[in-house]
């Protein structure tokens, strides 16, 4: 097997337990997924299965988008429902305050990851030093927020955003800072990731149904839908000659490319100078 799989994962489970049901159906291939979601968070869940778990390193970039619930008023150490309270607000922004101070927070920002995350701190996840009660201080990173859309009010202190943004940006964190635009402190409360590259929550699968299907393959993604790069077609002689570390000078500017051979998609490879490399090789 050969392809991608748009997992739904439900609340309340870890992605681990739902990419194991899916490995145990099918012993004998190599799995993987991207982006995982915490137990709280529901969504699209990408996996690789076989030689696609290659394509992962030119996936982490694609555009996310997520629908989240942030509560003003309050904010845990997790910045979400499984973390203890540590500070609290009287302050309740307004449909419109919200709408304009999430403003600020699109375009490329600098953004401080949660302390409760798998963050690297001298070879030691950032989480579990919280947990003993260290005092962790991550740096900032830069982030892509590409939109943030102010969809309702839910209750008096609760409001539903869209939120449409690059691989590595932490929603928890958006909730953090967007509370403190608004003079108060926020937490998010739940989360839904309903798209993932050109993985949708429209045509998600759950892992049960995959796991009973006679016919998996059918539920796969043919994994050169899935990139996308500028093609180049090789030649019988070509692909031989590339298979087999042998270069050809290809008339293309620099760049990343999906390289097909007469068989089908072969991989994907960087030309620089004229020359090829295929770097994730999905045949052979």
């Amino acid at each position: 097997m050969n392809g991608f799989l748009n997992l739904y994962k439900p609340k309340g489970v870890s992605s681990a337990y739902v990419l194991n049901a899916v490995k145990r159906s099918i012993r004998k291939e190599v799995v993987g997924h991207m982006g995982t979601l915490d137990p709280l968070a529901s969504g699209v869940l990408p996996v690789a299965i076989g030689k696609s778990t290659r394509l992962f390193d030119y996936l982490l970039d694609k555009e996310k988008v997520y629908v989240a619930t942030f509560a003003f008023g309050y904010r845990t150490d997790t910045l979400d429902l499984e973390g203890k309270i540590e500070e609290e607000s009287n302050v309740i922004p307004t449909f419109l305050e919200v709408v304009e101070q999430s403003k600020k927070l699109i375009g490329e920002i600098m953004q401080i990851p949660p302390v409760y995350s798998a963050k690297c701190v001298n070879g030691k996840r950032s989480y579990e030093l919280a947990r003993k009660g260290q005092t962790v201080e991550l740096p900032p990173k830069k982030v892509t927020i590409k939109n943030i859309t102010v969809l309702e009010q839910i209750s008096n202190t609760e409001f539903k955003l869209k939120i449409e943004c690059k691989g590595g940006t932490y929603i928890r964190s958006i909730a953090r800072d967007l509370g403190v635009l608004c003079g108060s402190c926020a937490t998010m409360t739940a989360l839904e990731r309903v798209q993932s590259g050109i993985f949708t929550i429209e045509n998600s699968v759950k892992a049960e149904d995959f796991v009973k299907a006679e016919d998996k393959q059918s539920f796969l993604i043919a994994p050169d839908k899935v990139v996308d790069y500028p093609i180049i077609n090789l030649n019988e002689k070509e692909a031989e000659r590339l298979f087999n570390g042998l270069y050809d000078v290809f008339e293309y500017p620099d760049g990343t490319y999906s390289v097909y051979a007469p068989d089908g998609f072969y991989g994907v490879g960087d030309l620089k100078s004229g020359k090829l490399k295929v770097k994730a090789y999905l045949k052979g």
